[in-house]
């Protein structure tokens, strides 16, 4: 890679699945990086409004920056020459993700009502509105393969304040039931065309994949909250649930 390595910059926050996921990789690829945390940083908002950036992570270089979305993106703005493994066949993906959802959903129902009014280490997000993200992520990705788009703002949404553990799971499993039979009725094995997001247009399949692995790593930290809180989850995901899946190695960053 010709740029230094002291000029590129890292916006992240402590709890965000993607950025864990571009901190590690980054590491892994032995890039020295400046890590902004913008919860922390003092005008680090500001400088992204000045880029240009909507959403986190984002990484930059001078004036120039990608969203970190997707990572073949993230090669292509660093020079790297790495090749990333194919995502899990489409089947698979869905049988995962019904899995996930599942597990979520068991989880969130063991909440207490008080906790999920609760923050949780370094995030300014409740522990309820994580549960509820759960779910509005696949809700939103479903709704991108549709054709209908994905608002980066929209990742901000908030399940209604009477929502308690139940309200959020019974919901989280009607979309559940609907990413699972928007499957059935696609009739085949692969999916190759685009759809629009705010991170570009990529092909539904990687958006898939960043779905499925965005709602796990999610419904792991559900899991270490509750666990945080006194209660042992009720059959959390396994390491055999995971495999495939690029989710971080750590489950808090």
């Amino acid at each position: 890679m010709t740029t230094p390595a002291s000029r590129i910059k890292l916006f992240w926050k402590p709890g965000c699945s993607s950025c864990l996921r571009t901190k590690e990789f980054l590491a892994k690829q032995g890039i020295e990086f400046e890590s902004v945390n913008v919860e922390d940083h003092p005008g680090a908002l500001a400088e992204l409004t000045a880029l240009g950036a909507r959403g986190l992570p984002v990484i930059s270089l001078g004036n120039r920056f990608t969203l970190c979305q997707s990572f073949g993106e993230v090669l292509k703005f660093l020079d790297l020459k790495v090749r990333l493994g194919d995502p899990l066949p489409l089947p698979v993906l869905f049988a995962r993700l019904d899995v996930i959802l599942t597990t979520a959903a068991r989880i969130t129902r063991q909440f207490p009502a008080t906790q999920l009014k609760q923050t949780f280490r370094n995030r300014n997000r409740t522990q309820g509105a994580l549960a509820f993200h759960i779910f509005r992520v696949v809700e939103m990705g479903i709704d991108a393969a549709q054709g209908q788009g994905m608002n980066v703002e929209h990742f901000n949404d908030q399940p209604p304040d009477e929502w308690r553990g139940d309200d959020i799971a019974d919901w989280g499993l009607k979309v559940r039931d609907r990413a699972l039979a928007w499957w059935r009725a696609q009739g085949v094995r692969e999916l190759k065309h685009r759809v629009p997001t705010y991170y570009g247009h990529p092909e539904v399949h990687d958006m898939l994949e960043r779905m499925v692995w965005h709602a796990a790593q999610h419904t792991r930290q559900l899991a270490l909250m509750l666990e945080s809180g006194g209660t042992a989850p009720d059959r959390p995901l396994t390491a055999q649930d995971l495999h495939g899946l690029p989710v971080p190695d750590e489950v808090w960053g």
